[in-house]
C-alpha cells in the first residue's frame, strides 16, 4: 500500500516526539511518504497531488482544518469514491470533531492503533460531505465551491470562529474557554440578534425567514466541549443530506434557553422552541442575508458572505474507520 501522511506541525495536541513515533508505526505497515505542511493551503495541494497520482491512502495528522484542506484537494475534480485515495485521520487538534464523529479515539496514539487495525481488517465506510458555493446571480456567485466534512455556519457561530482565529494569530491557544469567552463577546456585539437577516430557501417549500443564526450539520454531534458532545441537529448523519438549525431570536432570554438546550442536548433531542427551526436531510438549499455575514466551514473562518448555496452530496469519499 502506498500512503501519504500529511502532518500539520502546528497541531496542538501532538509533540514532535509523538509525531516521530506515529510515523515510525505507520511506516512499518505501508510504503509511507510523510510531508509536513509549510503554509496555509499546503494540505489542500498535497491532497490534490495524491488524487492525481497512484496513492492508495492519505492520512492526516492534525486538526479539522488539516482534514478540510486535504478533502478539498482530493475532491478538486469532484467526488469519485471508487477512484480516489481513501482517507484516514489521526487527531491532533484541539477538538477533532470529524474524527470523533466517525467513532475514532481522540488520542493520537490510540487512533493510530485503531487505524492500523482497521486497515488490516479492511474496515472503511463511504461518507457524505457538504458543498458550499456562491449563489448564481448574487454578488458572491464568483466565490469558489468548497467542501466541508462536519459543519458550516453563516452568522453568529461563524463570528465566534473569526474572533477565536484572531486570538490564535496573536499566539493564544485554541481552548474551549477561549471559544466560550468569544461567544459571549459576539453575543454582546451582535447588531441583529432581535431581528435576523438570514432567509433559507429550498425547492418546493416556503422560505424560513429572519434567522439570526444558521448552523449546517453534515453529522452529529455538531461539536464538543471537552468530552461533552453538543447536538445542534441530532438526526444529522454522514449517510444522509444536510441538516440545519436556525434561530430567529437571540435575546438574553432566548440565548439562555437555547444555550442551555445545547449544553444538555442528546442524540434524542436538540434545541427546540418557537424561535428554533430544525430541517433534516436537505440536498439543496440557499442561505441569503440582507447584510454581509461571516461564514465558517469546519471551524475555518472564510470571510463575509451575503448568499451561499449548499449541497449535500451522499457517498462522496471513502474513509478508514
Amino acid at each position: 500500500m502506498r500512503a501519504l501522511l500529511v502532518v500539520n506541525p502546528a497541531a496542538t495536541t501532538t509533540s514532535a516526539r509523538t509525531r516521530d513515533v506515529l510515523i515510525h508505526a505507520l511506516a512499518s505497515e505501508m510504503k509511507l511518504d510523510a510531508v509536513t505542511t509549510e503554509y496555509r493551503g499546503h494540505a489542500r495541494d498535497l491532497g490534490r497531488q495524491a488524487a492525481d497520482e497512484d496513492i492508495d491512502l492519505v492520512i492526516t495528522l492534525g486538526g479539522d482544518g488539516t482534514i478540510n484542506e486535504v478533502v478539498n484537494g482530493l475532491l478538486h475534480e469532484g467526488p469519485d469514491p471508487d477512484r480516489l485515495p481513501r482517507l484516514a485521520v489521526v487527531p491532533g487538534g484541539s477538538t477533532n470533531v470529524f474524527a470523533r464523529a466517525l467513532g475514532l479515539p481522540n488520542d493520537a496514539v490510540e487512533a493510530t492503533g485503531a487505524l492500523l487495525d482497521a486497515l488490516r481488517q479492511g474496515s472503511e465506510r463511504t461518507v457524505g460531505l457538504g458543498l458550499a458555493a456562491g449563489t448564481p446571480g448574487s454578488e458572491d456567485e464568483g466565490v469558489p465551491a468548497r467542501w466541508f466534512t462536519f459543519n458550516a455556519g453563516l452568522g453568529f457561530d461563524a463570528g465566534v470562529v473569526g474572533r477565536v482565529e484572531q486570538h490564535r494569530e496573536r499566539g493564544k491557544r485554541s481552548t474551549h474557554s477561549l471559544y466560550l469567552r468569544q461567544a459571549i463577546r459576539q453575543f454582546l456585539g451582535e447588531p441583529h440578534r432581535r431581528q435576523g437577516t438570514i432567509t433559507l430557501e429550498r425547492p418546493g417549500a416556503d422560505p424560513v425567514t429572519d434567522l439570526v443564526l444558521s448552523i449546517v450539520c453534515n453529522t452529529s454531534p455538531w461539536t464538543y466541549l471537552g468530552n461533552r458532545p453538543v447536538y445542534a441537529s441530532p438526526k444529522a448523519s454522514f449517510d444522509k443530506g444536510l441538516d440545519v438549525l436556525g434561530l430567529s431570536r437571540m435575546s438574553t432570554v432566548a440565548v439562555a434557553r437555547y444555550g442551555t438546550q445545547l449544553l444538555t442536548s442528546s442524540p434524542a433531542r436538540g434545541p427546540h422552541g418557537r424561535h428554533a427551526a430544525s430541517l433534516h436531510d436537505l440536498t439543496d438549499f440557499t442561505l441569503h442575508s440582507k447584510v454581509p455575514l461571516p461564514l465558517q466551514m469546519d471551524g475555518d473562518h472564510l470571510g463575509l458572505r451575503t448568499s451561499v448555496t449548499f449541497t449535500g452530496v451522499r457517498r462522496a469519499l471513502r474513509v478508514i474507520v
